[in-house]
C-alpha cells in the first residue's frame, strides 16, 4: 500500500464522518460536493472534509481503495455511503441523520474509553 493510499485510509478508519471533495467544506468547488455538504450539514453530521483538488493522485488512490469512480465520496464509521445522490437520499429519507448521529456518538464512546 502506498503511503498516501495509508494516509486516506488512515482518515477513513479514525474520523467518524469524512468527505472526498472537490474544495472544502468553507469553500466547495462543484455543485455536487456543495449538496452533500448541505445534507451533511442539515443533518448535524461532525464534518471532516477532503479535498481532492491539489493533488490528482488523492482521487485516484480513492478510487482505488474504495471502488467508486465519482466524487463527493462519503464515508460514515468507516464505510463507503455513496456519492451526491445517495447522500441527499438517505438525508431526505431521515436516514443520514441517524448514521451520521451512530457514528458521531460511537467516536465520542471510543475516545473517552481511549482517554
Amino acid at each position: 500500500m502506498s503511503t498516501l493510499q495509508e494516509q486516506i485510509k488512515q482518515v477513513i478508519d479514525t474520523e467518524p464522518v469524512v468527505v472526498f471533495m472537490k474544495g472544502t467544506p468553507e469553500s466547495p468547488a462543484c455543485g455536487n460536493s456543495m449538496r452533500a455538504l448541505q445534507a451533511l450539514w442539515q443533518a448535524g453530521a461532525p464534518i471532516t472534509g477532503v479535498d481532492v483538488l491539489p493533488d490528482p493522485r488523492i482521487r485516484e488512490e480513492l478510487s482505488g481503495l474504495s471502488g467508486w469512480p465519482t466524487i463527493p465520496q462519503l464515508f460514515v464509521d468507516g464505510e463507503l455511503v455513496g456519492g451526491c445522490d445517495i447522500v441527499t437520499e438517505m438525508f431526505e429519507a431521515g436516514e443520514l441523520k441517524t448514521l451520521v448521529d451512530a457514528a458521531a456518538e460511537k467516536s465520542e464512546q471510543d475516545k473517552r474509553e481511549n482517554a
